[in-house]
């Protein structure tokens, strides 16, 4: 990992997100070990090393359908063709001598082409739906191109190629990709441990008695939620008193054996809020003043571990703010630390449903739900409330309108920039 010192050094003036970012990208790698995975349990796991296919894919010439492999020279120039079925070739089982001109053998989707004496071999093949069968023989009709339904040794991918490249978070199709190179485990890194916890004498945990003045711990849940998204083995640390000396030995015991420590709130300058000088005396902390909307400000640091240093993300109290900031600035540090390549959200343009007010110089975000309009056009709809304490606002969202610091205003039926929930909750 590089110097947190530096990646995490705050400035006076007010970061835009982006530049935000950036820095993070510059000044944090991969915290965790890697090991080897089996390929079925490789599922969003992030992949430590290249992955070069040392075959081609596939290994050999075949059938992309059922039908009758020929030579395209034994083609009639017109009209139909009748050959001799000589042989049958199924999936598996291969043709146990070399083919021969002037033969139709029967091919099975998937089955290998055989070559001849001088290797080459049959070219082409029918459909079996396109041709006439009697008990001995095979009519093919006019027309087909050479090479017709044939899959060539090597179509997907040649020896040599890199198919999968390190930092990258494994899919589905990755997955796949690895198992048809015959990969029994896959190298990744180990996954992140994360440890999360709130703070407050008035914060209860669910399913506990609400005293009077208190409320139920909302961000915590939200924030372990997210990490286990990413992939991450999260620890949950409960909820702290509001007393220093509680808060400081937790700390200091969960940098032993944890990537990463994150909480929401508690880290302002007041009298009960214990966790920013906590995490000084420990380390060091850093307010990031963003000039975004909710979400401001971030606290970043890290607490010293033995030799080694354990960063801390302290994130807004509110829980509007506490998603955004989460999915806008802590995700892209949770990913850099696990081994991720560096990549921001996919963003796409919706027509706004609504106008909007904005000030210059910040970056807003705005919860809305999607819906087509009568004219088929799919239109971001804000939510009518936009506290940033309003979960239901969440809940309700398919996702974020992202206005950038230029924009001032935003009138109904103009494009804006859509940041879809499925883009960063999966």
């Amino acid at each position: 990992m590089n110097d947190l010192d530096d990646c995490f050094r705050s400035d006076d003036e007010r970061l835009t997100v982006g530049e935000a970012v950036r820095r993070f990208a510059n000044g944090i790698g991969p915290a965790a070990d890697t090991e080897l995975t089996p390929t079925a349990e490789a599922h969003g796991r992030i992949l430590s090393a290249d992955i070069t296919a040392h075959l081609d894919t596939p290994p050999s010439d075949n059938s992309a359908v059922d039908g009758y492999v020929v030579y395209f020279g034994d083609l009639a120039e017109e009209g139909e063709t009748t050959l001799p079925i000589a042989g049958r070739i199924a999936a598996g089982h291969p043709l146990d001598r070399p083919a021969k001109p002037g033969e139709a053998l029967q091919i099975f989707t998937g089955a290998p082409v055989p070559t001849g004496k001088n290797g080459s071999g049959p070219d082409t093949i029918f459909m079996v739906e396109d041709c006439q069968v009697t008990e001995n023989s095979v009519t093919l009709p006019a027309g087909i191109k050479r090479g017709a339904n044939l899959r060539r040794a090597g179509e997907d991918v040649k020896a040599g190629t890199v198919v999968l490249r390190a930092g990258a978070r494994l899919r589905p199709p990755d997955i796949a990709m690895a198992a048809s190179l015959g990969l029994s485990d896959i190298p990744v890194y180990r996954r992140l441990k994360a440890a999360v916890f709130s703070t407050g004498d008035e914060v209860r945990e669910p399913g506990t008695p609400l005293d009077a003045g208190c409320i139920y711990d909302a961000n915590r849940f939200a924030i372990m939620a997210m990490l286990e998204r990413l992939g991450c083995e999260v620890h949950d640390l409960g909820i702290f008193p509001d007393d220093r000396a509680t808060i400081e030995g937790a700390l200091k015991a969960a940098a032993q054996d944890h990537d990463l420590l994150m909480t929401s709130g508690g880290v302002s300058k007041g009298e009960e809020d214990h966790v920013r000088a906590s995490v000084e005396a420990l380390g060091a902390v850093n307010f990031w003043n963003l000039a975004i909307k909710p979400g401001r400000p971030v606290a970043l640091g890290y607490v010293e571990a033995s030799a080694a240093k354990t960063p801390f993300v302290g994130l807004p109290g509110n829980p509007v703010a506490v998603m955004v900031t989460f999915l806008k600035i802590a995700r892209p540090i949770v990913l850099l630390l696990a081994g991720a390549g560096a990549s921001e959200p996919s963003l796409f343009k919706v027509a706004a449903g609504f106008d909007f007010e904005k000030k210059p110089g910040r970056r807003e975000w705005l919860r809305a739900s999607l819906a087509h309009s009568d004219s088929g056009v799919l239109t971001a709809n804000k939510y009518s409330e936009d506290g940033s304490g309003i979960i239901s606002s969440l809940v309700a969202a398919d996702g974020l309108v992202e206005l950038d610091e230029d924009l001032t205003s935003v009138r109904q039926g103009e494009l804006v920039d859509f940041l879809s929930f499925n883009e960063v909750m999966s």
